[in-house]
């Protein structure tokens, strides 16, 4: 029975698991996508959020919450600069995962995994597409330029 087991061991040791999902954590803000297996990349999901939502509150206590999980100094930097910029007003969903199909050597489930604010191509198409008000096909009465009241004067 599984009562009261939350997260996913991913087949690893705790030792090795947090130094992986550390590591990936680090490659995803570096790279703002990686490749990796649809487990892993739900693992990292719930890994790597709550600390985009620490650095979107700079100060030194947040700052040593995440190295902690991170370990590495450039990662935090470049997550509290960086990403905690283009993230500031999102609520919270910071990343997204695509599943991609079967890797061909083992055929495992593989997916990317990105930060959702840094796909360009994905978010214009969103912001490009603007709803159009419906017309329709019936046009409106011609519009007759009104006759200035001196030039019916004349005609009289």
């Amino acid at each position: 029975m599984r009562h009261g087991k939350k997260f996913n061991h991913l087949g690893r040791k705790t030792a090795h698991r947090r130094a992986m999902l550390a590591n990936m954590a680090c490659s995803l803000i570096e790279h703002k996508r990686i490749n990796t297996t649809v487990a892993k990349a739900k693992a990292l999901k719930q890994f790597v959020e709550p600390l985009v939502t620490k650095s979107k509150e700079d100060t030194t206590h947040n700052r040593r919450i995440v190295f902690s999980r991170l370990r590495q100094k450039d990662a935090v930097t470049e997550l509290f600069r960086e990403v905690a910029v283009k993230v500031g007003d999102r609520p919270g969903g910071y990343t997204r995962i695509i599943k991609l199909g079967n890797r061909l050597g083992d055929n495992a489930s593989m997916a990317m995994i990105e930060l959702v604010d840094y796909n360009e191509l994905y978010n214009a198409g969103k912001k490009a597409k603007k709803k159009s008000t419906r017309r329709g096909r019936r046009g409106g009465a011609a519009v007759v330029p009104p006759v200035p009241t001196e030039a019916k004067k004349e005609e009289e």
